[in-house]
């Protein structure tokens, strides 16, 4: 039976940051679901949902899907997937992306690593920009190429910053109450130019699980990288 890749964005994106390996994933023979997160997806007006609920999301959209699937998480929804797939039997085996790879206890900030300050020439939480209540962040005009997309094109950057969401604060604070990595087979996909994520803290969170592969890109290898993400995504589906 073939697999269903389930592809979980991260924080501020939706479903819409897949579009670039849809077809190479469909040309590839392979079946694929984007999924909007709750506040996320284009003309969802909101609210966005905490990281419980995000979780909750996606195991809805798992319940409607026949035959096994290969859930990936980007960012973020590294922590929603390894959430939402925690006690299933019918996820056969998870990817992270650029992603957290949380444990029981523990939340978006997944493993954690010594990373040198002077790095990056801004780090993700202060181009952070908080709603008036507080309850929701978004990322400052200025700083969304820099810190996403910085080897992508023009024109990928326009399309993405038109439809980037607020993200709740709850969903930073929230810890996990089952982790899918200890049950599942894994696979990291660690992005080498990465301003999101730092390199030590992919290592650390790509060490929890079962193999590594390395591509040398920015955060978003969606946009910058398609065609290796496909080949990445049917490697792993079709030795599931």
């Amino acid at each position: 039976m073939t697999e269903t890749i389930v592809l979980v964005h991260g924080a501020f994106h939706g479903g819409w940051c897949w579009d670039r390996i849809l077809p190479g994933l469909a040309d590839a023979g392979l079946t694929a679901v984007a999924v909007d997160l709750p506040g996320h997806g284009v003309g969802d007006p909101g609210p966005v949902a905490d990281l419980v609920t995000d979780a909750d999301h996606v195991r809805s959209v798992l319940d409607g899907i026949d035959g096994p699937v290969v859930l990936v998480g980007h960012s973020y929804g590294g922590a929603v997937i390894t959430e939402a797939a925690h006690g299933r039997g019918d996820v056969a085996h998870l990817v992270y992306l650029a992603a957290v790879v949380p444990d029981v206890g523990e939340g978006i900030g997944g493993a954690s690593a010594e990373i040198d300050p002077g790095a990056a020439s801004m780090t993700i939480t202060e181009a952070f920009v908080p709603s008036a209540d507080g309850l929701t962040v978004r990322v400052a005009d200025h700083a969304v190429r820099e810190i996403f997309y910085h080897d992508c094109s023009d024109a990928d950057v326009a399309f993405a910053a038109e439809r980037l969401s607020e993200q709740s604060t709850a969903s930073f604070a929230q810890t996990l109450s089952g982790a899918a990595w200890r049950g599942i087979p894994s696979t990291y996909v660690l992005c080498t130019d990465d301003r999101t994520v730092p390199v030590p803290v992919q290592m650390a969170n790509a060490a929890r699980t079962g193999a590594t592969v390395e591509l040398p890109t920015s955060h978003s290898p969606f946009f910058s990288a398609p065609d290796r993400l496909v080949e990445v995504l049917a490697d792993v589906a079709r030795a599931t």
